[in-house]
């Protein structure tokens, strides 16, 4: 797919707007933040994920969705979404105006922007890597456009269907990605307290999957939930003691949203 028209089709949930506004931020966008403006190569990323996604969803149903623009909106654009505001520091984008103005380190221009630096200036060791876990990762969304986007990224997908866990390793592989686990099981079967975020979209018997999910973060991590608005209490009410952040509305949709919850640094399930 033409990767100008992918970056066309994501400037919605990259704080984009055709007609910029200078009184006020677009949808999605915080007040005083820059717009992204996605990397040549993440483009071209995206453009062979969708190839590879096509191909297989002739032989597996991984999404419904069939039409490759439908596909980098629905899929895509949410993901990022997700990701603009989940890792604002570490990402493959630049800053609308500094992309403008040419202002492009050599880093920036193959793609990889390091981790938001700390005090020192030093980047963060391996160990100290962001750990992140997608449960039901299913045709990858939003697990792998996370690690595109921050590819500091130490993330796990936990797929328990062995197609779709094969299709999710072929795009890794096809993309170079490093530092990602593929784990063919159910999420039940993983160590609880384990990850830094943990991600949930789209899942079936959401009630009964929330939980678990829960029960993956360590303390002080955080849930990202890609979620239809009326769930919104619903999860409330299953994780009352997780700290909830208001709802951010996906842009493009009338109901979707993303929700955003920290565990206690001291709690016990």
């Amino acid at each position: 797919m033409n990767t100008a028209r992918i970056a066309e089709l994501l400037k919605p949930f990259l704080g984009q707007a055709s007609t910029p506004n200078p009184f006020h931020s677009e949808p999605g966008q915080k007040p005083g933040e820059e717009p992204a403006v996605l990397s040549p190569i993440l483009l071209q990323h995206i453009s062979t994920y969708i190839d590879i996604l096509l191909r297989w969803n002739a032989r597996i149903n991984l999404t419904a969705i069939r039409d490759p623009e439908d596909i980098v909106a629905r899929h895509f654009g949410e993901s990022l979404f997700a990701a603009r505001h989940l890792f604002p520091g570490g990402r493959l984008a630049v800053g609308g105006r500094a992309a403008l103005q040419g202002r492009v380190s050599a880093q920036e221009k193959i793609g990889a922007l390091a981790p938001e630096a700390k005090d020192n200036d030093q980047r963060p060791e391996t160990n100290d890597r962001l750990t992140v876990a997608d449960i039901g990762s299913g045709a990858g969304f939003p697990g792998l456009p996370l690690k595109l986007w921050a590819p500091h990224i130490s993330l796990t997908l936990i797929e328990s269907n062995h197609k779709k866990a094969a299709f999710l390793r072929e795009v890794a592989r096809a993309l170079t990605l490093t530092d990602v686990n593929i784990q063919n099981a159910r999420a039940e079967s993983l160590p609880p307290a384990t990850f830094s975020l943990v991600t949930l979209r789209a899942v079936e018997h959401f009630a009964s999957v929330l939980p678990v999910a829960a029960s993956l973060v360590a303390p002080a991590g955080r849930l990202a939930l890609l979620v239809g608005a009326p769930q919104q209490d619903e999860a409330r009410t299953i994780l009352p003691h997780f700290t909830w952040l208001a709802p951010a509305a996906i842009p493009n949709s009338r109901s979707r949203v993303l929700l955003v919850g920290t565990k206690p640094e001291v709690f016990q399930d």
